[in-house]
């Protein structure tokens, strides 16, 4: 039988000053796969996922299975570039070629943007912002993609459609998704773990399996 592939955080434990975020926290996440990552506020989802991105440095603890040039990132900001277009901003990690414009013109499309791409990021809405940024790290080549509340601020139409996007693009891909909504959970079907308000106690997931 093939054995999965994992990545897999041991025993990390993260401080901040007197507060620990972390404490000898394991996970471990099929590849391939659409894992959502829920909790309360405060209890280190966000710190996690950057810690797996090497965004930030465990006090313990160590991250295997990831390259950290074969990952893309939805952050809780869009991070676009102002002066670019829309489409621009979508392409950003390819090649300028006729090719890969024609694949950011029809994610833009997919995402309720057509007739938008030209418009320079500055001048895009909130909710125009967040999908151009979901467009550019589903386009991008990566392995991994992580996406911190990648749904925030957009209404219930444009959320769906966002949604139905992200899955369309993920084949082959595995998504970490960090989210407090239920509903999109289900909606992108992936598996779901609910990070403990206190992390005083050894969690870890998939060993029992």
């Amino acid at each position: 039988m093939k054995q999965v592939e994992k990545i897999v955080a041991s025993n990390i434990t993260k401080r901040f000053g007197e507060k620990i975020v972390l404490n000898d926290f394991s996970l471990a996440i099929e590849k391939n796969s659409v894992f959502c990552l829920m909790g309360p506020s405060g209890c280190g989802k966000t710190t996690l996922v950057r810690i797996m991105t090497g965004l930030e440095k465990a006090d313990a603890g160590f991250v295997s299975g990831i390259d950290p040039e074969r990952i893309s990132f939805v952050f809780q900001e869009d991070r676009l570039i102002s002066h670019l277009s829309a489409l621009t901003n979508a392409i950003l990690p390819l090649k300028n070629t006729d090719e890969n414009k024609k694949r950011g013109m029809d994610a833009l499309r997919m995402l309720g943007l057509q007739g938008e791409e030209k418009k320079r990021a500055r001048n895009l809405s909130g909710g125009m912002a967040r999908r151009v940024a979901i467009a550019r790290a589903m386009l991008a080549d990566a392995d991994i993609v992580f996406m911190d509340e990648p749904f925030k601020g957009l209404d219930s139409e444009n959320r769906e459609k966002a949604i139905d996007f992200v899955k369309a693009y993920a084949k082959d891909k595995t998504l970490i998704v960090v989210t407090h909504s239920a509903f999109e959970a289900e909606k992108l079907g992936g598996r779901v773990f609910v990070m403990p308000d206190s992390q005083n106690n050894f969690e870890k997931m998939g060993e029992n399996e």
